[in-house]
């Protein structure tokens, strides 16, 4: 069944009909990019909010960041980020796969459709102009038929008139005969008109319209057809991407099951230990006997309690955590500057004056290991000071060891700096039409000034380092020695074979965390990753990588988009972390 067989004369049926579905067909689309927006919103509001809660920059090295909990957190803000990536996406292929495509094909819709009224408009004003001629015709051959009829009863009266000469008659028997020969004309005429209408009438209704409604049927189906495709696209764009937000999600899950809360309990252990010791008891000192107080071999040098370490007033009582006892600045003299010890204890060290921590430390020593009375005084620290003294053994030694490894990596680019400028040098002396070699003296002199600086500093930290319980001698610089992966030999600056640094006596209160810092040439590496794509590594301070290889993480990416990694052979250099996937260890 079709239109132009059933639907015949139903014009104006069938063009408010064809209109109609084109206007579906705009609304359709007006729905999608709704949608797209508010997808695209959405994915907005999503990232901003990532990006909210997202660690900047500078806090990426808080101590907190190392908790898995804090990772984690992280990942799924990673994840979230990545999951408004994909609405993004679910928006992008609907404006092009719907919007856009539907909005063209509904202008060719539209011209098609334009095209096809047009000819039925032509065909309907051609018969109506053949119609017109035809009832011309008709009322010309009635007219003509009256007159004619007129003149032959005229002309027979005149003839029955005996009255009339026969001139009279003759002329109304020429003007009857020349009527009805006109009649006869209009007749055919009229006859000629109709069947020319009958035969553009049958053609207008059983040719031309039909083949015109049969058009627009095609094109009404085939909007239709193209509005299902439409609506099923709708749908698979979403679905298309419904495996990666899966994997988002996934990500989220694995998120959560990677908390460790006791890796995160061992790292807070390790960031705030400080490798002090309790308090011991406090000895019960006999004034009734008229006694001094003297000091035993458990407490020679060394102060008695919480109270003289402190440098507390005695006559006051000690509270570990109660509010009472709360301490004022003005009652809690700084760590660093504790009391002379008493003359019964031995004279004062000559360096008791310059770094009283240090004496009391090595004092402490030679008896018991020092106690201190609560977490709270630990944290009322003077001011930060460059050898980390105003902190806890423990976390001095970390940090001396951490500013160690910055000069030396900050070493090894000036050095690296200057051999590249010494190369450049006798570059320019030997081909002096490429440049002025006295034009590179300002560099290399700045540059070893550098250079001294920088060492002066690593010896002083070095130093410090001994004298915190480290392992000074594995971060000594080695300049002639030092490679890209920042490794070291045992070379002095000066080129001659250095001697293991006599570790101070006072040290051996901190021999119980020597086993946590081996000897490692190569920075340890904190997990692994695979690449997705290949890289040239073109850029200074790349790596290339092959997709599929798998290497080493040696820095994470602090947010500038690089991650630094190292070869199973010991090239080290940076990657776009987009690149590749991450495995780190927790």
């Amino acid at each position: 069944m079709d239109w132009g067989t059933e639907l015949w004369d139903q014009y104006d049926i069938i063009e408010k009909h064809t209109q109609s579905g084109l206007e579906l067909v705009e609304k359709y689309v007006k729905f999608v990019k709704e949608r797209t927006e508010i997808e695209q919103n959405y994915a907005k509001q999503l990232r901003n909010l990532s990006k909210k809660y997202n660690l900047k920059r500078s806090s990426k090295d808080e101590p907190e960041c190392r908790l898995s909990s804090y990772q984690s957190f992280l990942e799924i803000l990673n994840e979230m980020n990545d999951y408004a990536g994909q609405r993004e996406l679910i928006a992008e292929n609907m404006m092009m796969n719907i919007c856009i495509d539907l909005t063209k094909y509904l202008q060719e819709l539209k011209q098609e459709r334009k095209t096809y009224l047009m000819e039925a408009k032509k065909a309907q004003q051609s018969l109506e102009s053949t119609y017109k001629q035809l009832d011309g015709s008709k009322k010309r051959f009635e007219r003509e038929w009256r007159e004619a009829e007129r003149a032959a009863q005229y002309a027979e009266k005149t003839d029955q008139d005996i009255n009339a000469t026969k001139a009279d008659v003759e002329k109304a028997k020429q003007q009857a005969h020349l009527r009805a020969h006109v009649a006869e004309e209009c007749k055919n005429d009229y006859a000629a008109q109709l069947q020319k209408y009958n035969k553009e009438q049958s053609q207008f209704y059983f040719n031309d319209m039909p083949l015109i409604f049969n058009n627009l049927q095609d094109l009404d189906e085939r909007r239709v057809r193209k509005m299902a495709q439409g609506y099923i696209l709708f749908s698979d764009t979403e679905k298309h991407v419904m495996p990666i937000i899966g994997k988002c999600l996934e990500g989220i899950t694995k998120a959560g099951t990677n908390i460790n809360e006791k890796n995160d309990s061992m790292v807070v252990i390790e960031q705030n230990k400080s490798g002090f010791e309790r308090p011991g008891d406090v000895e019960f000192e006999d004034y009734s006997q008229g006694i001094n107080r003297a000091s035993s071999d458990s407490s020679l040098g060394t102060p008695k309690g919480p109270l003289d370490l402190l440098g507390k007033n005695k006559s006051k009582n000690f509270w570990l955590f109660s509010k009472r006892s709360k301490l004022s600045p003005s009652t809690l003299p700084p760590f660093s500057t504790p009391p002379a010890p008493s003359p019964a204890n031995g004279p004062p060290s000559p360096k008791f004056g310059r770094d009283p921590l240090s004496y009391c430390l090595k004092e402490i020593n030679k008896t018991v290991k020092p106690r201190i009375s609560s977490f709270r005084t630990l944290r009322r620290s003077p001011t930060v000071t460059e050898d980390f003294s105003h902190l806890p053994p423990e976390q001095r030694r970390k940090r001396l060891q951490q500013k160690l490894e910055e000069i030396c990596k900050e070493l090894q680019k000036e050095v690296d700096q200057s051999e590249a400028l010494g190369k450049m040098k006798d570059v320019y002396e030997k081909n002096p039409q490429m440049g002025d070699p006295a034009s590179l003296a300002s560099q290399i002199s700045q540059t070893s000034q550098n250079i001294e600086r920088l060492r002066g500093e690593l010896n002083k930290y070095e130093t410090w380092v001994a004298e915190a319980g480290g392992r000074g001698e594995t971060l000594r610089y080695k300049p002639h020695t030092f490679n890209n992966n920042g490794a070291h030999d045992l070379q002095s600056p000066d080129g001659a074979q250095s001697d293991e640094s006599t570790p101070d006596p006072s040290q051996a209160i901190y021999a119980e965390f020597d086993d946590d810092f081996e000897d490692d040439e190569l920075t340890a590496a904190i997990g692994n990753c695979t690449a997705m794509y290949n890289f040239p590594g073109a850029s200074e301070g790349t790596i290339s990588m092959s997709e599929g290889e798998v290497l080493a993480v040696v820095e994470e990416d602090k947010g500038d988009g690089w991650t630094r990694v190292r070869r199973n052979n010991g090239d080290e250099g940076y990657i776009p972390t987009s690149y590749v996937t991450l495995s780190l260890s927790k």
